[in-house]
């Protein structure tokens, strides 16, 4: 990935009473008590990082292309297995977005 152009995996689900947005290949979460304002922030959150990696002149793609959490990489893996698998956590929704 990078910062012109590129996709990232996205993943937004609650853990108790928290709604929490994981941004994979930035190792970015952001959490609220909405799904909606977690991924809001989550957007503005990698738009922020992707903007400030594009001002650094010579700078190398390595911090937009980091090493998932395992824990967020085996929820992902779950949540895109060919066979259904139930998910421990409630997910409001899944995907990539643009960076």
């Amino acid at each position: 990935m990078t910062p012109e152009k590129g996709k990232f995996r996205h993943i937004v689900f609650r853990d108790g009473d928290m709604w929490y947005a994981v941004a994979l290949e930035f190792n970015i979460v952001e959490a609220s008590d909405d799904p909606k304002l977690a991924f809001m922030n989550l957007l503005q959150a990698v738009g922020g990082y992707a903007q400030s990696l594009k001002k650094m002149k010579g700078a190398r793609y390595k911090p937009l292309n980091q090493e998932a959490d395992p824990e967020y990489e085996k929820l992902w893996a779950i949540l895109t297995a060919p066979k259904s698998i139930k998910s421990p956590f409630e997910i409001n929704m899944y995907g990539f977005a643009r960076a």
